[in-house]
């Protein structure tokens, strides 16, 4: 059989979602027994309370006012199990055992709502590509096609912290300036998964004699463990990093200012009101919050949490150079700036704030291969343990953006808002109106929206290189 296909032939081969799925929710391991992890989300969209699968797991919406002592008791009373009691929310995530328990929590008059506990987890996948030690520092694709190349900005992010939403940090890892304040909804804040640190290292891996170079190289970077060592995590644990993030951004030194969340799951804006109230009091402090736009070409941004919350940047990704071909059936190269094939997308709405923010580079490049499959390259960054890896998805995409806040952050002394970010860094974007280009690959259609590609020059208003 020949499979020596024109490349719009293989959607099923090259638009393949990067997104993992699963039927986990996780928990503090001090406050709920290793057996208890595995619950699925109680009550599935659509179901009513009596085919409600349990156990599960859910968040429980108080009424305004209820104070965590309150909500500790009540939990109790009805024969739940704490998972975490939010401080900025009126909120608690449980672990519910039986339809009883259950039952009587949708019957109790202050709890408002019933949440469905969903999975949630990384936008990133490995690339091809090399990795491993260097012998001298490299300056990464993305950071030199976005204008950051070490001795080209005036600002290298020194005096801000940038909060990792993600599968932990690296606390070994040399070429980062990681506080030793963290955040973890598991037993500690390391790295076991390595998504985090490649993401952190794209932000802001130092400027110095090895591995690699991030955006922002003199950052503070904060790891805020909300995933596993495999990826997974649950709304309840995001929604836990972002609430030690509201509680803590002013008291850390530096303070955080911008929080990168390379994550995300299928969904709706009003799916889980308490996820976008966290984002939204982030936001409100000035903190900004940089987000993965989704790695599922067949969705849009309004189809992701928690890329479609308005409070929020979301990233597309796009590749930083062009690739390579072997392919014979198809003419040309999947060029720089193009719409990378696995890439959620969607135009940006003023009126409803929701949409992608900017496209960055969220792999190096696209190859054709001789049977006429893309193969993506990743990003160069850190790798958990030691040396450099590559990755590709919108969770490399997103910190670059995350970067360039902090870059704005550093120039503003601290005082600029998310909303003056975001539009200094759409105003500011390179090849607006021509750029993402769009990918070859069947599963792309066009959102309608060339928003341009990230430029820290252009954002910062310093001359490009």
């Amino acid at each position: 059989m020949n499979n020596r296909r024109p490349v719009k032939t293989l959607l099923s081969i090259l638009s393949f979602s990067i997104i993992f799925y699963g039927a986990q929710a996780f928990a503090q391991p001090s406050s709920v027994p290793p057996g208890l992890l595995s619950a699925p989300p109680c009550l599935d969209p659509g179901r009513m309370p009596s085919q409600a699968k349990v156990p599960c797991a859910a968040i429980l919406q108080f009424s305004e006012g209820s104070t965590p002592e309150q909500r500790i008791e009540k939990v109790k009373n009805h024969g739940a199990t704490m998972r975490f009691n939010y401080n900025h929310l009126p909120a608690a995530a449980v672990y519910v055992s039986d339809e009883e328990v259950l039952d009587r929590m949708l019957s109790d008059d202050e709890i408002e709502n019933v949440i469905p506990d969903r999975v949630v987890s990384a936008n990133g996948k490995p690339g091809t590509g090399g990795g491993g030690g260097s012998p001298a520092q490299v300056v990464p694709e993305g950071v030199k096609r976005i204008g950051a190349a070490p001795g080209t900005l005036p600002f290298n992010g020194a005096g801000v912290g940038v909060a990792v939403v993600d599968t932990g940090l690296d606390f070994a890892q040399t070429d980062l300036t990681i506080s030793p304040t963290c955040f973890t909804a598991f037993s500690d804040c390391l790295d076991g998964d390595g998504h985090g640190t490649h993401v952190g290292g794209i932000m802001a891996a130092k400027d110095n004699t090895q591995g690699v170079v991030g955006v922002a190289p003199a950052a503070t970077l904060y790891a805020v463990k909300v995933l596993n060592n495999q990826g997974f995590g649950s709304d309840s644990s995001v929604m836990a990093g972002l609430d030690w993030i509201a509680d803590h951004a002013n008291s850390v030194s530096p303070p955080i200012r911008v929080a990168n969340m390379s994550l995300g799951r299928d969904g709706t804006l009003n799916d889980n009101p308490l996820y976008r109230q966290a984002i939204q009091t982030l936001t409100n402090a000035g903190i900004t919050v940089v987000v993965a736009a989704g790695n599922d070409s067949s969705l849009e941004v309004a189809d992701n949490v928690p890329a479609t919350y308005p409070e929020v940047l979301a990233v597309a990704s796009s590749t930083a150079k062009a690739g390579a071909s072997q392919c014979r059936n198809f003419s040309g190269l999947i060029g720089a700036d193009t719409a990378s094939f696995f890439t959620t997308d969607g135009a940006f709405d003023d009126a409803t704030g929701i949409g992608v923010t900017i496209s960055a580079p969220g792999a190096d490049q696209e190859d054709l291969k001789k049977n006429c499959f893309i193969q993506s390259v990743g990003i160069l960054s850190l790798k958990a343990g030691g040396g450099t890896v590559r990755m590709s998805g919108t969770s490399m995409a997103s910190p670059h953006v995350a970067g360039v806040a902090a870059l704005l952050v550093q120039q503003s002394g601290g005082t600029i808002d998310p909303e003056t970010v975001r539009s200094l860094i759409r105003n500011s974007a390179s090849r607006v109106g021509s750029a993402p280009l769009d990918s070859p690959t069947g599963g792309y259609s066009f959102d309608g929206e060339r928003e341009g590609i990230l430029s820290a020059c252009g954002a910062l208003g310093v001359a490009c290189p």
